[in-house]
């Protein structure tokens, strides 16, 4: 009995002091992270990733802990700050820009912003052609690089051999055949996420290309940073003369997804646009940024003689350059400063709309003073969390006045894009939700001139004969268990 009760009472000393050390680090969890989480992190994320915390304490923090920084290295922000300096020394084009009327007063803050943010300056002389087609813009990316003389430089988030990209690849093939340096560069984890990953590399190893995966996250290289801090940028240049870029990826229309329940196959609806002129330097010195950061090897010195261009007829275009390597958000200040500066309307493409706090002001407050605000996004979604968090906006949305489009399924429309008056548009890889804003390398494009803004009225037409616009009165009929799940996405939203 003696053995017994001393047994028993070991056995209970061992559970109270085993209570009181997870006691001990669920405590000490919760204040360090009060301390650490909150710095330089906005309010509704550091309370996001606070609230997970305090609900899982040691779950929460090991996943704040991979997840929470959203800084690339030391090293990658070094290199970015060096090649900012360098473009900044040897901008051309700039001489180019034609200030006059309707020149609008309140563009030169904001070009400005964008020089001091990513460098880059505003150039002039440029010519611009949108791809509205998925199959088109491949031809003509193809076609482009089947002209190629000196070098090709290939960057998209996601790439894949396919049945519609295989042209693409031949011609790679064919310049390099003939001479022609192939620089690819692709981002680890989007493409590794694509079956047939291992023979892309295969493929580009074979015929010779030089390629690297961005931002790789290999633990056993010494390769790492938040995993998913990811380079989502979109854009082709051939001989430093010829670029293309956009939200389009370099891969089939459908993603590879397969078909859905009901038979349909989602089908990505995109938008390319092909420069030509200053601008084209622009977008090559953020692929030799990328590359510098893959390689190490600083490919600037390659640059091309800029053409002739009609000043009647030529663009003012910004390369606008944003993502984790900055200690700026860089597109989400250029929205934000684009939509308060608007006079008459507004109107947005974004597969991905979920904004921050000063975003939805911005977008809210236009609206609210009498704007024209068009919203243009998908009656379907390709990812489950993301859209219902974007569907969590809708009311509020729409109670300030502005009118939302949903483009019809099985179609993502998958444009990004955003003018403002008749005056300027944005076209780029960079979605108005949290994750451009922050987590993701982007690209964007300022660009201002009456021809693209004819062409980009002509697509957003398009998109609303292929939508039904949506109604306040529609909306709040909605089942009661679709609004919580869409409030609980935009809870998962906010953690940054």
């Amino acid at each position: 009995m003696r053995d017994i009760l001393t047994t028993s009472g070991a056995g209970a000393w061992v559970a109270f002091i085993s209570s009181a050390l997870v006691a001990t680090i669920v405590v000490t969890l919760a204040v360090v992270s009060l301390i650490i989480v909150p710095r330089n992190r906005r309010p509704q994320s550091a309370l996001a990733w606070l609230l997970l915390i305090f609900v899982l304490p040691i779950i929460g923090f090991l996943l704040f802990a991979t997840f929470g920084s959203r800084r690339l290295p030391q090293r990658r922000r070094q290199q970015q700050a060096n090649i900012n300096r360098y473009i900044i020394e040897t901008s051309e084009g700039m001489d180019r820009v034609a200030k006059d009327p309707p020149w609008p007063p309140w563009l030169e803050p904001i070009v400005q912003l964008n020089r001091n943010l990513g460098a880059m300056p505003l150039v002039g002389g440029n010519t611009a052609r949108l791809l509205t087609d998925y199959s088109a813009s491949l031809a003509a990316m193809t076609e482009a690089v089947s002209e190629a003389t000196r070098n090709v430089h290939v960057e998209f988030y996601i790439i894949s051999i396919d049945a519609e990209t295989e042209g693409f690849f031949v011609a790679l093939e064919l310049a390099i055949a003939r001479g022609v340096l192939v620089r690819v560069l692709y981002d680890h984890i989007a493409s590794l996420r694509v079956k047939g990953y291992r023979r892309l590399r295969a493929r580009l190893d074979t015929m010779g290309a030089e390629h690297r995966p961005m931002l790789p996250v290999r633990p056993f290289l010494g390769q790492w940073q938040r995993p998913d801090l990811r380079n989502h940028r979109k854009f082709l240049i051939v001989d430093g003369a010829v670029a293309f870029t956009g939200s389009q990826n370099l891969i089939g229309r459908s993603y590879r997804r397969r078909a859905r329940r009901d038979g349909s196959q989602l089908a990505w609806k995109e938008l390319m646009v092909r420069f030509e002129g200053p601008i084209v330097a622009g977008i090559d010195a953020l692929f030799a940024t990328d590359w510098y950061s893959e390689t190490d090897e600083l490919l600037l010195r390659e640059a091309a003689v800029l053409p002739d261009v009609d000043p009647d007829s030529g663009l003012d275009a910004q390369v606008v350059p944003s993502g984790p390597a900055f200690e700026g958000e860089n597109n989400l200040r250029l929205f934000n400063s684009l939509v308060y500066a608007a006079q008459e309307q507004i109107q947005i493409c974004s597969p991905y709309f979920v904004p921050d706090e000063s975003m939805l002001y911005a977008i809210t407050t236009a609206a609210q003073s009498g704007l024209d605000v068009q919203l243009f996004v998908s009656e379907v979604g390709d990812q489950t969390l993301v859209f219902h968090a974007q569907r969590s906006y809708y009311e509020e949305l729409l109670r300030a006045g502005v009118r939302i489009w949903l483009y019809r399924s099985p179609t993502v429309l998958h444009a990004k894009h955003f003018t403002i008056d008749d005056q300027v548009a944005i076209i780029g890889s960079s979605n108005m939700d949290m994750r451009s804003f922050s987590l993701n390398l982007e690209v964007s494009v300022m660009v201002r001139g009456a021809s693209i803004i004819r062409e980009l009225r002509t697509v957003e037409q398009s998109y609303r004969e292929n939508s039904r616009e949506l109604t306040l009165e529609q909306w709040m009929k909605r089942p009661a268990h679709l609004r919580i799940f869409d409030d609980l996405a935009r809870v998962t939203a906010a953690v940054q």
